[in-house]
């Protein structure tokens, strides 16, 4: 890394070094500057690094919890969208070096960044994309082995939810791996202070994804269409969903195991396996 006044880590205030160059943080990229040293090392400590890990980091910012990471990996590729501070990290981290990937995570598969080794996300998130992104990620080609986040506090509960408060979100995430709250945080840690608590997740993906291709598609098209009328008794928004008969679709939910009364948030991902077992074919034909 390089040293001096601009050494991320250990720099002025934040404030200071956004105004030298020109960025005025923008609350529609969601850019609140992670500050504080401690909570970057137990962000680091969450993620459990070690000398052979390859990360991929989403919206390094200004490179403090970057300057970390690349003490505690072998190798730290960032994808940060915002031009000037892609430059800064470039310039700011040569020994040793970060690669800098200047796009939206949206759009980018982040594991053909690292190639076919396994691979760990750490993030601070926008709060605006970041269920997206968390979905974005878990359902890349080459997934990662384990996501360490930052997101808002209220997203982060949502994710580890059980029933009966679960949602979309919370199976999702819940279908690729297991979602954990190791860390939470108040806005006094960022520059300038979001108004809401953050909390950091870790999600430990499951190697073994339970479905793939046409039969994964279909699963989380039941899935949207059990939570797209949540009041509902789930026999009646599944069968609006899918254009089928209620009484077909109601004597498949019992074959399933899960009572057509319930409601989508009572059902855990296991209960949705089943409900794709026998509705999976029905859900297909109605793409």
């Amino acid at each position: 890394m390089t040293t001096g006044e601009h050494e991320p880590g250990t720099r002025r205030p934040d404030r200071e070094l956004l105004d030298e160059l020109g960025i005025r943080p923008s609350k529609a990229l969601g850019q609140n500057f992670l500050h504080d040293p401690k909570i970057v090392r137990r962000i680091a400590d969450a993620a459990d690094l070690g000398p052979t890990d390859l990360v991929v980091e989403v919206g390094p910012g200004l490179g403090v919890l970057t300057a970390e990471l690349a003490r505690r990996a072998k190798r730290v590729v960032t994808v940060e969208l915002d031009r000037r501070l892609a430059a800064y990290l470039r310039a700011s981290f040569t020994d040793p070096p970060v690669e800098v990937c200047e796009a939206d995570i949206l759009e980018v598969d982040a594991g053909e960044l690292i190639g076919r080794d396994d691979y760990k996300i750490v993030a601070n998130l926008p709060y605006s994309i970041a269920a997206a992104a968390i979905e974005h990620l878990l359902e890349a080609g080459h997934p990662p082995t384990q996501l360490t986040v930052m997101v808002q506090r209220e997203v982060a509960e949502r994710i580890v939810a059980r029933p009966p408060d679960m949602s979309v979100l919370a199976v999702a995430v819940q279908f690729f791996g297991r979602p954990r709250i190791v860390l939470r945080i108040g806005p006094g840690a960022f520059f300038p202070p979001p108004k809401v608590d953050s909390a950091v997740i870790r999600v430990d993906v499951d190697p073994s994804r339970p479905l793939t291709g046409n039969r994964r598609a279909a699963f989380f098209r039941l899935v949207r269409g059990g939570f797209s009328q949540r009041r509902k008794r789930l026999g009646n928004a599944l069968a609006a969903a899918l254009g089928s008969p209620k009484p077909d679709v109601e004597e498949r939910l019992r074959r399933a195991g899960v009572d057509p009364d319930r409601r989508a948030e009572t059902l855990t991902v296991d209960d949705w396996l089943a409900v794709e077992r026998e509705l999976g074919a029905l859900a297909g034909a109605a793409a």
